[in-house]
């Protein structure tokens, strides 16, 4: 992680940066985030994730008039150009005169971010095991919220079952990834649940489905029944830092023949070579 972040207007170490007690991000969860990577000092797909936080902060009604020249204007110094790295941006309706659950009448907001380097993940390559849990988390799941404690304690209830993630399911369909979006293929189909109020609107996960149209690789979005993930020959869990990743195992059963399976080797293919043509 770098030494140096940006706090609300200023650049400074971040052993210096500091926010109030009475922020309200620190005392409800009051705001939202963006995780942003960039790869050789760019930032992939700045547009979609800006985009993204501007419909997370009018959910929560905290509009900013920032443009996406504004945000990269703030990123660009906290950026190297010789490695993978990922941008977090965390923004709170800041702080208020006093603890009340009623929005503050003056809000200054508080805006946070930092630059981290993007650590290899080896189950991109290898795959990893997954568990369903129910999804007892908010209705609001399209929001990137930075109150993430039921993704929490679902991904750790996961790792305390020796699996890297929670695959989440409501109502008999399994919906998202406690920390990722879900891909299935069935019947040789690649399918992924729609976009709604119950999973994020990821920015891997819809590269994915363009490169999929681009390639003629059939896909469709559609709901995804637990039933039906468990006879999947394949299933992907898909995230901003972690990128494609293979479940090679679900519920303590194999996945396909427990090797991740040749359309996820085509789609990270894919990716790769689009990440490179970006560059």
């Amino acid at each position: 992680m770098t030494e140096q972040v940006y706090l609300s207007g200023a650049y400074l170490p971040l052993a210096d940066a500091k926010v109030s007690v009475l922020d309200r991000g620190f005392l409800f969860g009051d705001g939202v985030y963006e995780v942003i990577p960039a790869y050789y000092g760019r930032l992939f797909r700045l547009e979609d994730h800006i985009t993204r936080l501007n419909n997370s902060l009018n959910g929560i009604r905290l509009p900013l008039p920032h443009s996406v020249a504004d945000w990269e204007a703030i990123f660009r110094p906290l950026l190297a150009d010789d490695r993978d790295q990922y941008i977090y941006l965390q923004v709170t309706r800041g702080y208020a005169p006093k603890r009340d659950h009623g929005f503050p009448e003056q809000v200054v907001p508080t805006i946070f971010a930092m630059c981290s380097d993007i650590a290899p993940f080896a189950g991109r390559v290898n795959g990893i095991k997954a568990v369903t849990l129910d999804d007892t988390r908010w209705q609001l799941c399209n929001i990137k919220a930075i109150t993430l404690l039921g993704n929490i304690l679902l991904r750790q209830e996961a790792l305390d079952q020796g699996c890297a993630e929670a695959i989440l399911v409501r109502n008999g369909y399994v919906v998202e990834g406690a920390a990722s979006n879900l891909f299935a293929v069935l019947d040789g189909e690649l399918i992924t649940p729609p976009k709604s109020h119950e999973i994020l609107p990821g920015i891997t996960r819809d590269v994915i489905l363009e490169l999929a149209a681009a390639h003629n690789i059939p896909y469709q979005e559609d709901i995804i029944a637990l039933e039906a993930l468990h006879n999947a020959s394949e299933i992907w869990v898909a995230s901003s830092t972690r990128e494609i990743v293979p479940v090679i195992e679900l519920d303590g059963q194999q996945v396909g023949d427990g090797k991740p399976g040749p359309v996820w080797k085509r789609m990270d293919d894919l990716l790769q070579a689009y990440k490179t043509s970006l560059s």
